[in-house]
């Protein structure tokens, strides 16, 4: 464990997994995290340390069938060796479906299995709620470039070629950016290198890096400022009605490595933030564009977000929806909990209805135009105008359509 590279919030001095391990003892949990940080590593690290059997299973190509042999072997195993449960090791347990992770449940609750599962998807959403009760999740977390070069210094005295090699990192921030905090990949990267340059003597530069890898890296930082800076960029170009700008941001993030469905949520907040009543038909294709990115991925999805943010940063804008919500929480906020006015309140008991709830309460769709003028609105805040049509074509029908129904009663 001391050899381990990052993730020193867990496993370090007197952190939960390292305080685990130096009891003797561990239990079922979920390592949550981007690939290549060491979720398997740890796992079989645990599995060394404490001399447990060690099965492991991918949820890619892994079935209800592999699940259950693989659990008869682990309890012809219990009690040998060091005592007590394998360690049945699962990659990508979010892929497993609900009957699928279901098999494991007897099998955690017996005590016969001890399960580590890795995931790079939220767990919340991904597992089972029956079977997430009974793990402990970990968070772990990008490489860092203490940790990146700290792994490749390893690499490079213990592995059995690039030992062999003279090998100086002359610039970094190549590897770095391309590697995203993904200790594999970084590995992987070196490896090409090297067999790309050749020799006994190899230096390092971003330069090298490009050519070796094939392709250029965008100037891009996604765990840092960097990163936030072109997400925003994106928003405001899409508010500001460019589509070039925002198609030309939108591909700063996708080169970046950018996780689509963080894109994907953005916009579909943009559509709602910044359009909203001008084109309700924004959220609508936003909110389908962020499962078609779910269904396709990389890198067809690229298409379905540029036909979304084209489609957003042409739209007319809005934010009245927006600032509604906003007045709408501030009065709250200033006038506390008002009472909700008798006439439309729920009268399910007699007592109730002895007591006016309901009472004088007009139903819509009994009247002309499918509407009956009357108060909704707690009296202290009657006539509080806490949406304001925007100045838009489509807004300015539902300002005309507001103004002809209420009067005056809220201003339009």
């Amino acid at each position: 464990m001391d050899e381990l590279v990052g993730q020193q919030h867990i496993i370090g001095k007197n952190k939960p997994l390292r305080r685990a391990l130096e009891s003797g003892g561990i239990y079922s949990c979920i390592f949550w995290g981007p690939p290549g940080v060491g979720k398997t590593t740890i796992a079989q690290i645990v599995s060394h340390t404490l001399k447990k059997p060690f099965f492991q299973l991918s949820a890619i190509n892994a079935g209800v069938k592999d699940i259950r042999e693989t659990i008869e072997k682990a309890k012809k195993t219990k009690f040998m060796g060091s005592g007590g449960s394998a360690i049945l090791f699962i990659d990508e347990i979010h892929r497993f479906n609900k009957s699928q992770q279901d098999a494991l449940l007897g099998a955690v609750e017996q005590g016969i299995i001890t399960l580590i599962g890795a995931t790079t998807e939220n767990p919340s959403f991904e597992v089972n709620a029956a079977l997430l009760s009974r793990c402990e999740v970990f968070v772990l977390q990008p490489l860092e470039l203490d940790d990146l070069k700290n792994l490749v210094s390893q690499a490079c005295s213990r592995d059995v070629i690039l030992s062999k090699k003279k090998i100086t990192i002359k610039e970094w921030e190549a590897l770095v950016k391309m590697s995203r905090g993904d200790g594999r990949k970084l590995l992987n990267a070196i490896e090409i290198i090297v067999n790309f340059k050749g020799g006994k003597t190899i230096t390092i530069t971003n330069k090298l890096v490009e050519e070796a890898v094939q392709q250029k890296l965008a100037m891009f930082d996604k765990g840092g400022e960097q990163h936030y800076d072109i997400a925003s960029a994106l928003i405001k170009s899409i508010r500001g009605s460019d589509p070039n700008a925002a198609v030309y941001y939108l591909a700063r993030l996708i080169e970046g490595g950018e996780d689509p469905k963080f894109i994907a949520r953005r916009l579909i907040i943009a559509a709602s933030e910044d359009i909203g009543m001008a084109n309700p038909n924004a959220l609508l294709l936003a909110n389908a564009g962020f499962d078609s990115v779910n269904k396709v991925g990389y890198p067809e999805c690229r298409i379905i977000l540029s036909q979304i943010v084209t489609y957003l940063a042409t739209s007319p804008k809005s934010n009245a929806s927006y600032m509604a919500i906003n007045k709408a929480q501030a009065l709250v906020k200033e006038m506390g909990d008002l009472s909700v006015p008798l006439n439309l309140r729920n009268a399910p008991t007699k007592l109730m209805k002895d007591l006016n709830y309901g009472k004088g309460y007009k139903y819509s769709h009994d009247f002309p135009n499918n509407f009956a003028f009357q108060e909704f609105l707690p009296k202290e805040i009657s006539g509080e105008q806490l949406y304001d049509p925007g100045r838009n074509a489509a807004e300015s029908k539902v300002r005309e359509r507001l103004k002809a129904l209420w009067n005056d009663k809220y201003g339009y």
